[in-house]
């Protein structure tokens, strides 16, 4: 049986995005390999969900930060698993991981004389256009790596032009994403079942008003990521000081490092009545459901699944004009963008999206909002599953059937 490993710096990414790779290579005849940090668990709490699925598991002490000791480790751990495993296929993902084990990878080529394709996805470049200078330090890290990169796949169009200027071994490569599950949201459209005040805790399985202590007459925005500095959750916080004459509330969705000094800025400011901490969740469709409209204050974005999820259910999106989301929404068509972080600026946004042009508050059901989701649902059509899914058969089937140097 033919053999493919993957490659992350944390466990849980694959269970959250790749599974349908997963699926497509175990379909192709691959036994599935996962390298990763087993001990560092993200989008979950733990490694429960790899169970039944047929993937095997290697340990690898990858760390976040490039200390030269740990990532010595690391090394050769992953060189170490690469020998062993004789794998007709690697497929890495995450920055830190992806340099050690291309770098393994190419030295155990280099020593056996076997040509195993190498695919590198990179989910969003650290540097990009607007990115703080520090960023554009990984930018000659991934420019060196990509010689030893047989696909390098990218999912927005500014980081697919940057790397067809990298001396690739192979070439690079774009996709629409990691695919949506449009049947999945289907049940969920928005369209079918009004505004969120509407709704009655017998239709849905978690009443978002009661479970989360949201007044049942306020519009809901919502967020779903990880509380971090790059999410940004306090723009919008701050940006609710100006927005005390509207019936609107903010309920946040995730788990994360930021979680203590938003909560305190809430306290602080008087909003715990309209501003509410969900924590991890796993019925995002249904949350979505009964929102009103998602909110995107990111400072970085590859392709935002949360974003994609949201659209598919039917949301108008307010959000940061910023790579990766402008390669998914059109200002005024699905949303509005907001040309930077301020407050102010994402509260003008906020006001708009629920103000009738009399500046009357219109927190109740709006044909416009209606309008947006629907050009959200159809954009969506073209980040399905099935685009995607044939998108990574090609590149599979491409780099394992001549397509390396």
């Amino acid at each position: 049986m033919k053999k493919v490993l993957l490659i992350t710096r944390v466990s849980g990414f694959i269970p959250q995005h790749e599974m349908n790779n997963v699926r497509i290579l175990q379909e192709m005849g691959y036994e599935v390999h996962y390298a990763a940090n087993y001990n560092t668990v993200v989008y979950g709490k733990d490694n429960s969900r790899l169970d039944g699925t047929g993937i095997i598991r290697h340990q690898v002490d990858f760390d976040r930060l490039p200390i030269p000791k740990r990532v010595s480790t690391a090394y050769k751990q992953i060189k170490k698993i690469i020998e062993e495993g004789e794998y007709d296929l690697i497929h890495c993902h995450m920055p830190t991981s992806a340099a050690i084990a291309r770098s393994a990878a190419e030295s155990v080529r280099k020593k056996t004389g076997r040509k195993v394709p190498v695919i590198y996805t990179a989910h969003g470049f650290h540097f990009f256009s607007g990115a703080p200078l520090q960023n554009w330090l990984y930018y000659p890290v991934e420019k060196h790596y990509s010689r030893y990169t047989d696909r390098l796949i990218l999912i927005n169009e500014e980081d697919y032009n940057r790397a067809c200027k990298f001396p690739l071994r192979g070439r690079a490569e774009r996709i629409n994403g990691v695919g949506v599950d449009l049947k999945k949201y289907e049940k969920y459209k928005k369209h079918d079942w009004g505004i969120s005040g509407d709704i009655k805790p017998k239709d849905v399985e978690v009443d978002i008003h009661t479970k989360y202590n949201i007044k049942r007459d306020n519009a809901i925005l919502i967020s779903v990521g990880e509380l971090t500095k790059l999410k940004n959750h306090m723009v919008i916080i701050e940006a609710f000081k100006e927005l005390k004459d509207l019936k609107i509330s903010y309920l946040i969705c995730g788990s994360g490092p930021k979680e203590m000094e938003l909560k305190k800025r809430v306290e602080e400011l008087n909003l715990t009545d309209r501003v509410h901490f969900a924590g991890y969740v796993t019925n995002v469709p249904e949350l979505l459901m009964q929102s009103d409209c998602f909110v995107l204050p990111s400072r970085r974005e590859g392709l935002p699944v949360a974003m994609m999820e949201a659209m598919a259910v039917g949301l108008p999106v307010i959000a940061t004009k910023i790579r990766g989301i402008t390669d998914l929404i059109e200002h005024t068509k699905g949303g509005y963008l907001v040309d930077d972080w301020e407050p102010e600026n994402y509260a003008v946004k906020i006001r708009r999206m629920f103000t009738l042009k009399d500046g009357k508050s219109n927190v109740k059901r709006d044909i416009r909002r209606e309008e947006m989701g629907e050009w959200n649902r159809d954009r969506m059509k073209q980040f399905s599953l099935e685009v995607v899914e044939k998108q990574m058969r090609e590149i599979y089937d491409g780099v394992t059937h001549g397509g390396v140097e």
